[in-house]
């Protein structure tokens, strides 16, 4: 199946959006670094499941979620722990803590997992609001190939300044000489870093949704996009005010 191919979509789709969909629809799927192909795609369904979760919605009324028993709507191939992880970066991000992470690795899922989770959960949603944008479906979610996950964790990531250990400002080289492309970086972009691939495979969709890494350097018109960067920038303020955005 070809997928990402917008024949019934009103509106010009450009090539590079469709491109690094299909691109990343074919990540997805493959055996990752700390989960399998098929775990990945379990994770991509429960990113879904969220959004009509009646338990997710309760929770997000509540003064504290904790205080709110039950269970989450889910298909019930992953664990418990996953599952909610998935649908808390969902619909109640702004109250994820250090204690949340620390409990969640105490109780199986490792730092390692829980970043490629954030990857998976916020580029699979991030794609899918895209088509939701433009009055289409997502996508249907893609076969799992086989295989296991690399578990490559890189050297230099260290603790520090946030939940997790990030691969340091200056320690983009070796394997990770290709994550800082400008040869600067910021922590909202090393936030991935730890699972370097989930980081690659996110600002891959991210530079074409929004701004490559080049392209945050342009201030002016951006050759191949309709909007100017001060059009782009009101948007993107816009919707991160809307998500409640810590940045």
């Amino acid at each position: 199946m070809t997928y990402f191919q917008y024949q019934d979509c009103p509106h010009p789709i450009r090539p590079g959006l469709s491109g690094s969909y299909r691109c990343y629809w074919q990540s997805l799927a493959s055996p990752g670094t700390w989960f399998t192909g098929a775990q990945r795609v379990a994770i991509a369904a429960e990113v879904r499941n969220a959004l009509i979760c009646p338990h997710c919605a309760a929770r997000k009324l509540a003064l504290s979620p904790n205080s709110v028993k039950g269970q989450h709507l889910s298909a019930g191939s992953l664990s418990e722990n996953i599952v909610d992880a998935v649908h808390r970066v969902i619909t109640d991000q702004s109250r994820i803590t250090q204690t949340y992470v620390n409990d969640n690795s105490a109780a199986g899922l490792s730092e390692e997992q829980y970043i490629e989770l954030v990857g998976i959960t916020v580029t699979v949603f991030s794609i899918d609001e895209f088509n939701r944008g433009i009055g289409l479906d997502p996508e249907p979610l893609p076969e799992p190939a086989p295989g296991e996950p690399s578990l490559y964790r890189p050297q230099q990531a260290e603790h520090g300044t946030g939940f997790v250990a990030m691969v340091p400002p200056d320690g983009a080289n070796g394997d990770e000489a290709d994550l800082w492309q400008n040869g600067k970086t910021a922590n909202v972009l090393r936030a991935l870093t730890l699972v370097p691939n989930a980081f690659r495979e996110w600002m891959a969709v991210a530079a074409e949704q929004y701004l490559s890494f080049q392209g945050m350097a342009q201030f002016g018109d951006i050759p191949g996009r309709s909007l100017n960067r001060m059009q782009i920038e009101l948007v993107a303020g816009r919707v991160s005010s809307i998500n409640e955005c810590f940045y």
